[in-house]
């Protein structure tokens, strides 16, 4: 296995939902609604006994300050079985959490861009195996750092990096934080000049003027040798703006967003939406929280930024309902409520593990844009063919197809020295009492 920069997924309880079957909606009143009787909570296969004890642990969680707040969803069969909101949205403004309220949610914008890409590739303007200098000119001649006993060497690299390479995270490029090139990325406005990395809210400039700078940059493995984490979607995202000729924000609500009735997600806040975004948060020595400070580290610029850069990679903000949404369109194999996103074929190659052993040798994978479970037990209790991700700001999904669940949490916290998003997933599988493959 070879694999690097792993660096993402690293006070009351407001009523909230226990529902019979129906569809889900593609949009909810702020204010839940009353939790339904035990009976009907059993509906789907789910223990409504079971499913409290999430209710029990989240709220701790709140109540010994590890977390100032969160939202939980579970969706079984496209229908919402479980949803809560717990804590505060900003608890020192006094603010309680909603299920409403707006995350940040970094690298899970990285599914909704390679969505957006592969719409390109389904109708031929872009394709899998292009290089990503027929977009980024900057990328004909790449390089990579490469250490040896006396020092650092930037050599050529061994082949163009494709499309495919920046969907599977196999292109070499990393978030420019490692020593050997730290200095480097640093001076371009990117790397540890960016926040934690990925960060480019406060950017006063199109993605696409960023990307052709980091082209110019050494790269930190060779294309396709190693499983890299960093601004593979970020390039992905100018190269749909450059094929398509359209900004990325926009052609990701006219793709993504809009079709789906996602009404709350946004790469910047609307100014009267600010009230609905949860403040940052960091997980202190002691394991509380204490808010995070201002800026690209802690609450980020994405109310009042320049609104110029659109980040592929890490720049969207949603709401546990609206990535739901997304989350279910794919589990339905790339539709939802008659609105085709994607063809089921092109939703089998973003969730079925394209990079063999360079993700994990251990039943983990990485399709095109998702973690893969590949194996029962690789990872927790997921059935073999579930897949998911995060954010670096403590969200998290899962997608669970044999199990017909769909599975979100939200929350602030950066860093996040928890394990809530661990214990949430275990939490709806031990729920789930219909016996497999029913």
């Amino acid at each position: 296995m070879m694999r690097r920069g792993l660096v993402v997924l690293s006070v009351m309880m407001l009523p909230g939902i226990l529902l019979p079957a129906q569809a889900f909606p593609a949009s909810q009143s702020p204010t839940q609604p009353p939790a339904a009787s035990a009976a009907s909570a059993a509906v789907g296969g789910l223990s409504a006994e079971r499913l409290a004890r999430i209710d029990r642990v989240l709220q701790q969680y709140v109540d010994e300050e590890r977390v100032a707040g969160a939202v939980a969803l579970v969706l079984r069969d496209g229908q919402p079985v479980y949803e809560r909101a717990f804590g505060w949205s900003d608890k020192e403004a006094g603010r309680r959490m909603a299920t409403n309220t707006i995350f940040r949610i970094a690298s899970q914008t990285k599914a909704i861009t390679s969505a957006a890409a592969l719409s390109l590739v389904e109708e031929g303007t872009i394709g899998l195996n292009d290089p990503v200098s027929r977009y980024i000119p900057s990328f004909a001649t790449t390089t990579v750092a490469v250490r040896h006993d006396t020092g650092v060497a930037f050599v050529a690299a061994t082949r163009p990096i494709t499309i495919r390479d920046l969907l599977t995270h196999t292109a070499g490029i990393s978030y420019g934080t490692e020593s050997d090139v730290a200095q480097l990325y640093e001076a371009k406005g990117l790397g540890p000049a960016a926040g934690f990395g990925w960060y480019t809210a406060d950017k006063d400039e199109p993605i696409c003027e960023t990307m052709d700078r980091l082209g110019s940059l050494p790269f930190v493995a060779q294309p396709g040798e190693e499983w890299v984490y960093g601004y593979n979607t970020d390039v992905l995202g100018c190269v749909v703006e450059r094929a398509s000729g359209v900004r990325l924000d926009e052609f990701v609500r006219t793709r993504i967003t809009e079709p789906l009735d996602m009404r709350d997600t946004y790469f910047f806040l609307p100014a009267d939406h600010r009230n609905r975004l949860a403040a940052v948060y960091a997980s202190m020595s002691d394991g509380r929280f204490a808010r995070a400070p201002e800026g690209p580290t802690g609450q980020g610029r994405y109310v009042d930024g320049p609104r110029r850069s659109f980040a592929g990679g890490a720049g969207l903000l949603s709401t546990a309902h609206d990535y739901a949404r997304f989350l279910e369109m794919i589990r339905n194999g790339g539709a939802l409520d008659g609105v085709r996103i994607l063809a089921p074929r092109t939703v089998r190659l973003m969730t079925t593990n394209q990079v063999g052993t360079l993700y994990s040798s251990t039943g983990l994978g990485f399709g095109l844009g998702f973690e893969t479970t590949d194996r029962f037990g690789a990872n927790g209790m997921d059935s073999e063919g579930a897949f998911g991700w995060g954010g670096a700001y403590g969200t998290s999904y899962r997608v669970d197809p044999e199990a017909r669940l769909v599975i979100v949490l939200m929350i602030q916290l950066l860093p996040n020295a928890t394990d809530i998003r661990e214990k949430f997933r275990t939490l709806v599988y031990q729920a789930l009492v219909e016996p497999p493959n029913k």
